[in-house]
């Protein structure tokens, strides 16, 4: 059995690929290999990029792995990332699919 990924000169440093369910690199000449995707949506991280800390962060919503031990150390960024007081929308009704101030003029019996 081969388990040959490919050259090592041909993955130069802050470089990532695909190999098979792997996403494999180069981070300041360590090489790695991390499963290939984002335990937040499932992004490919082989179409993800090495940070300056040298990290491998998702292509989709910056989640950030340390390439030694695969653990995520950063997660989601933009969209996803956690808002704060969001919970707080959700006290009035929690099974209303409307804001709280819809919620009065809701037609489903959950919110009224």
């Amino acid at each position: 059995m081969d388990d040959t990924i490919g050259r090592a000169e041909d993955l130069p440093p802050g470089s990532v690929t695909a190999a098979g369910s792997y996403a494999v690199g180069n981070s300041a000449g360590e090489y790695f290999a991390v499963g290939r995707r984002c335990r937040h949506l499932g992004a490919d991280l082989a179409a993800g990029s090495i940070d300056a800390d040298g990290c491998l962060v998702c292509p989709w919503h910056g989640a950030k792995y340390d390439v030694r031990t695969g653990r995520m150390v950063r997660g989601p960024q933009g969209i996803f990332r956690k808002i704060p007081g969001l919970g707080t929308a959700f006290r009035a009704s929690p099974w209303c699919c409307h804001s709280p101030a819809r919620a009065s003029r809701c037609a489903t019996a959950t919110c009224t």
